[in-house]
């Protein structure tokens, strides 16, 4: 088997991936990047790239009632293209609310499965570990699931990420700060994502910093 995993550190009302390794309050945040590492995602590097093992990003929404868990993976790519539901990758989403801050109090599992009716057509999603929830949730993907109080759903979503690749290079190449707010590599490309909401008192440990980190596995390594 083989793992990846894209973790960020920090709390708080926000938290999103970017390429660039930044801090919130005194942890540091390695954060997630599509394509990443190249050797294994981007096609450009790699001609049998895993893309459905590809965290792109990991986003932490919260308010006075719940908290969003939003994970993004196997983009970008172009809106007539599918979304990606692998069987044969397990996506995980864990959760600390206490030190040490590299283990986690919430594990959730979530893997896809085709309908053995119509292989390849339709697919469904199961998510374990949610906590609150007693068992999976279960259900067809592309669709508003709900068990006590937990929401998901999963399915194809404009890429949310903004990032001026052109001026990333070109500053790599001269040394001079060249982005463009006006460029977004990213625009008008999807990707693939699992939307999680779950009450806060399922979640949270008092007042304490929740940290959010996620990783993937592939069943018997890549192709």
């Amino acid at each position: 088997m083989r793992t990846s995993s894209k973790r960020i550190y920090g709390g708080a009302a926000l938290l999103s991936a970017a390429i660039l390794t930044f801090h919130l309050g005194e942890f540091p945040t390695l954060a997630a990047d599509h394509l990443d590492p190249p050797q294994r995602t981007d096609p450009s590097v790699d001609d049998t790239p895993d893309r459905a093992a590809d965290i792109a990003d990991i986003y932490t929404f919260f308010d006075d009632q719940t908290t969003k868990l939003i994970l993004t993976f196997a983009g970008p790519v172009p809106t007539d293209a599918a979304a990606t539901f692998d069987p044969d990758v397990r996506y995980y989403i864990n959760v600390s609310t206490q030190e040490p801050r590299t283990e986690s109090n919430t594990r959730i599992q979530i893997q896809f499965g085709e309908d053995a009716v119509q292989p390849g057509d339709q697919f469904g999603i199961r998510v374990s570990g949610l906590p609150g929830v007693t068992g999976d949730i279960i259900g067809p993907v592309e669709t508003d699931l709900e068990e006590q109080g937990v929401k998901v759903r999963a399915g194809l979503y404009d890429d949310p990420f903004f990032f001026d690749l052109q001026g990333f290079r070109e500053t790599l190449d001269t040394g001079d700060l060249s982005f463009d707010s006006s460029r977004d590599f990213f625009a008008g490309q999807n990707i693939t994502a699992v939307v999680i909401e779950i009450p806060n008192a399922n979640i949270s440990n008092g007042n304490n910093v929740i940290d959010v980190w996620t990783e993937t596995l592939r069943l018997g390594g890549q192709l």
